[in-house]
């Protein structure tokens, strides 16, 4: 078979449908759209996300995203750099922390976060320390204290 002599299968070919041109052409009157009704009428159509007048699931979602833990605990953070300014064999206790301003109110846990150096030997009691705090309050020969 040469190529000038290949044809298409008959389904292939399908002819586009012509709507609203008589009722001679099979989709005459309503051009396939049924009787009236808002789906009917001309125009674009509805929105993809239209829910027949209901409030669109996209409105009722919360507008603000993500997850809030209702278990999360918030500490009030001091770091290395700020036990610095105490005076050598100093002990520090989160009521010291409170006097001195480094700490708002007692409310809340401390931790003791490890930004900035330290070179004093202080001892440090806390209810959570980092793992770099911890190392660098040990390493200028402080000591670290976990208070329940």
């Amino acid at each position: 078979m040469q190529q000038h002599m290949m044809r298409s299968p008959k389904s292939a070919k399908k002819n586009r449908k012509r709507v609203g041109r008589g009722d001679g052409s099979g989709k005459g009157t309503y051009s396939g759209k049924g009787l009236k009704g808002q789906k009917a009428r001309s125009g674009k159509g509805l929105m993809t996300n239209f829910q027949g007048g209901q409030l669109s699931l996209l409105k009722r979602l919360p507008s603000i995203r993500g997850f809030t833990n209702i278990f999360r605990q918030e500490y009030s953070i001091v770091n290395v750099d700020q036990l610095a300014a105490f005076p050598p064999n100093y002990e520090v206790t989160p009521e010291t922390l409170a006097e001195v301003g480094c700490v708002r109110n007692l409310s809340n846990p401390i931790k003791i976060l490890g930004r900035g150096d330290i070179d004093v030997a202080i001892s440090v009691s806390a209810q959570k320390f980092s793992a770099s705090a911890r190392a660098k309050i040990e390493a200028a020969g402080g000591k670290v204290t976990v208070v329940e």
